[in-house]
C-alpha cells in the first residue's frame, strides 16, 4: 500500500496540493492549446490565401516558360537558367508561441539585373525570369507557414494528450484521495470523541 495513502492529516494536505497544482496545470494547458489553435487557425487561413497565388503565379510562369521555349529552343533557356546565382540570402530564425519553436525565414530578394544578354534573348525570357522570381517569392513564404502550421499542430496535440490525462486520470485520483482520507479522518475523530465521552462517563460513574 503506498504510504502517501495512509489517513493522516499529513497526507491530506499533500493530497489537497497536488489535486490544486494538478487542476491549475489543466488550467494552463486549456489556455496554452486554446492560444495554439488560434496560431494555428490564422497560419492556416494565410496558407491557404498563399496556396491560391502561387496556384495561379505558377501556371502563368510556365505558360511564360513555355512561349521562351518556343521563341528561343529548350536548349538555350536550359542554358540561359544556368546563368542564375544560387539563392544564399534566405536565413532561418524561431520564435517561441508558448514554448513551440516557430521558424522565421528572413528573406532578401537578389538583384534584378538580367545574367544574360539583351542582344540575344527576347522579352519572353525576361517575362519569365519575373513570373519565376515571383514563385521563388511565394515558395519561401509558404515554407515558413507550413512548416510553423506542422510544429503548431504538433505541440497542440501534444498539449492535448497531457490536458486529457490531468482531467482524466490525474485529477479525479487525488479527488477520490482527498475525499477518502477526508472521510477516514472524521471517522477517526468520531471514533475519538465516542471513547472520550465513554471515558468521561466512567470517570464520572466511579467519582459518584
Amino acid at each position: 500500500m503506498d504510504p502517501r495513502t495512509f489517513p493522516t492529516k499529513g497526507n491530506l494536505m499533500l493530497a489537497k496540493n497536488s489535486l490544486a497544482l494538478a487542476k491549475q496545470g489543466y488550467d494552463l494547458m486549456d489556455k496554452k492549446r486554446n492560444i495554439l489553435i488560434r496560431e494555428l487557425m490564422d497560419l492556416i487561413d494565410e496558407a491557404r490565401d498563399i496556396q491560391d497565388e502561387i496556384d495561379s503565379t505558377f501556371t502563368y510562369a510556365y505558360q511564360c516558360l513555355q512561349r521562351a521555349n518556343i521563341e528561343h529552343g529548350i536548349n538555350m533557356v536550359s542554358q540561359l537558367a544556368y546563368t542564375v546565382p544560387i539563392e544564399n540570402s534566405i536565413t532561418i530564425q524561431t520564435r517561441s508561441i508558448m514554448g513551440t519553436e516557430i521558424p522565421h525565414v528572413k528573406y532578401t530578394p537578389g538583384s534584378k539585373t538580367p545574367t544574360y544578354s539583351f542582344s540575344t534573348t527576347r522579352e519572353s525570357i525576361d517575362i519569365a525570369t519575373e513570373a519565376f522570381r515571383k514563385v521563388k517569392d511565394l515558395t519561401v513564404k509558404l515554407s515558413m507557414v507550413e512548416n510553423a502550421a506542422y510544429r503548431l499542430a504538433s505541440n497542440i496535440k501534444k498539449t492535448q494528450k497531457r490536458a486529457n490525462a490531468l482531467q482524466n486520470i490525474t485529477i479525479p485520483m487525488y479527488t477520490e484521495l482527498v475525499y477518502n482520507i477526508t472521510n477516514a479522518l472524521e471517522e477517526k475523530e468520531r471514533e475519538e470523541f465516542t471513547r472520550l465521552k465513554v471515558i468521561k462517563r466512567m470517570k464520572q460513574r466511579k467519582g459518584a
